[in-house]
């Protein structure tokens, strides 16, 4: 089958008409069936356009993952309005930057989540963005209109400015269409094996591509139910994973190693037929063995191409999903050069919205997306993702990618977690740095780990120093589950005295 171009509005449409009181999102306080979620949708977009938004205009939403997320980037997407969604991390000062560098005429926004006072940060930014216009908190209700919307979308169109940290001081916006997304679902969908019965799980914040196109799109595109969280939190996951059934989720290697080391992990409870994971071999196959998801599929992927590059099949053989060895969608190419994967194709963004220097900065002369990530090829075309390049150290002039150390302790039975990073040596320029956290009712100390790795690394490759740490939170973790290594070598600095 092949992909049709459309926009969200259409595809929308389609579902309400083909699955109609078939659920289309559960949340921990609300269910919507497809027609439910179209005139919900429909309500919404009218009453954007009633406030004087359309087309083209930026519409920016700082919330947790919730049925008004979804409606509101939908209505959005029905009028032409390009989505801006904010990380709910953000503090005002990088709100104000990511409003006023995207240009937004629209916030909407609920007044608490998390710890965070939302309101009180608005007030404080509101004065420094003249092109604001609306600031709509949303915990009354979302603005609805009655009369129908008028639209003229298009699948070239801007769909959403994804804000991307990236490699330099500032976050840039990642301008992806409503065909660059959509289609990119589509893909990765036809790859993980989503179906109109399934009800998949998503754990990754709509704020990320990972939980927009991967997540809500790709249910959306295949007419399945969503199944979502306000946030991750590994106690409340399980337990909507066994209430609701769900059969498919997704994840990179902190999200599931958090699930299955769980003190109320019990994979007879779980209905996980698969999915996707970004995670190495030791985690993949403890997905399929321990949690019982014998088809989830290894993905790869970056903001800046919609995100997926790479998917495994559902039907690959067990071994190659496990070694994450997957071929990229049709149409889009990968080249390594120098080490570093490129991609080309029509999941590539449009560019950083109103930053020509970082767009020129991030493609080659010949047109070709830099990843910053390193991987290599097999022979019949399959990507191997090895690491970033901003990660990988230098020991005495070799070369360390953490992710290859990372994998060597995961394979420890004791360890659940593994995170390297390298650290300054006075003789050898770098050493690797680790921290690990165990499993539940396991032990290992820290010169037995040391050990484990000498016996099964090349001497440069072996981490100079390692903590038994019992969670990353205290060091850092992303909205989307991923330890930040920029703070995991600070804290490494600090405690082991390199400074």
């Amino acid at each position: 089958m092949n992909w049709l171009a459309q926009t969200l509005g259409e595809v929308l449409a389609h579902d309400a008409k083909e699955r109609g009181t078939s659920e289309a999102l559960v949340t921990d306080t609300v269910r919507l069936t497809y027609v439910q979620l179209q005139a919900e949708v429909n309500a919404v977009a009218s009453g954007l356009q009633s406030m004087g938004l359309g087309k083209g205009d930026h519409v920016a939403i700082l919330m947790g993952n919730d049925d008004k997320w979804l409606v509101l980037f939908y209505a959005a997407a029905s009028i032409g309005a390009v989505t801006v969604p904010v990380n709910t991390r953000f503090k005002a000062s990088e709100l104000a930057f990511c409003l006023e560098q995207a240009d937004c005429r629209a916030l909407f926004y609920t007044a608490r989540f998390l710890n965070n006072d939302y309101a009180a940060m608005v007030v404080e930014v509101r004065p420094r963005l003249p092109g604001l216009e609306f600031a709509v908190n949303v915990d009354d209700g979302l603005p609805r209109g009655q009369s129908r919307f008028v639209a003229n979308v298009t699948p070239d169109d801007p769909l959403l400015i994804q804000f991307t940290s990236g490699t330099t001081a500032y976050p840039k916006g990642v301008v992806l269409t409503h065909d660059n997304m959509l289609r990119n679902a589509w893909a990765a969908g036809s790859r993980f094996g989503i179906r109109p019965e399934d009800r998949y799980f998503n754990c990754r914040p709509f704020f990320h591509v990972g939980g927009s196109t991967l997540s809500a799109l790709a249910s959306l595109v295949a007419g399945a139910c969503l199944v979502t969280l306000p946030t991750f939190e590994a106690g409340a996951v399980l337990k909507m994973l066994e209430t609701e059934r769900c059969t498919l989720t997704s994840g990179n290697d902190t999200i599931f190693q958090m699930l299955m080391g769980h003190a109320d992990f019990d994979p007879q409870k779980l209905h996980l037929r698969g999915g996707w994971a970004a995670a190495g071999p030791q985690t993949m196959r403890r997905i399929m063995d321990v949690m019982g998801a014998k088809e989830i599929c290894a993905a790869y992927g970056l903001s800046e191409a919609s995100p997926n590059v790479v998917m495994s099949d559902w039907r690959d053989p067990e071994e190659l999903r496990i070694e994450g060895l997957a071929k990229t969608h049709e149409g889009l190419e990968i080249r390594i050069q120098e080490g570093e994967i490129q991609v080309k194709g029509w999941s590539v963004m449009k560019g950083y919205y109103k930053n020509p220097e970082q767009t020129a900065k991030a493609f080659t002369e010949d047109g070709w997306l830099r990843t910053g990530d390193l991987g290599t090829l097999t022979e019949d075309g399959r990507l191997r993702m090895v690491g970033r390049l901003k990660d990988v150290f230098r020991v005495g002039g070799e070369n360390v990618a953490p992710a290859e150390v990372e994998e060597v302790l995961l394979a420890h039975p004791s360890v659940q977690t593994a995170q390297v990073v390298g650290v300054p040596d006075a003789r050898l320029g770098e050493v690797g740095c680790a921290y690990v956290t165990l499993k539940d009712g396991l032990s290992a100390n820290e010169a037995e780990l040391v050990e484990w790795a000498r016996q099964r690394c090349a001497n440069f490759r072996v981490p100079r120093y390692l903590r038994i740490v019992s969670n990353f939170d205290s060091i850092g973790m992303t909205a989307s589950g991923k330890v930040q290594k920029n703070k995991l070598r600070e804290h490494a600095l600090k405690e082991f005295k390199l400074v």
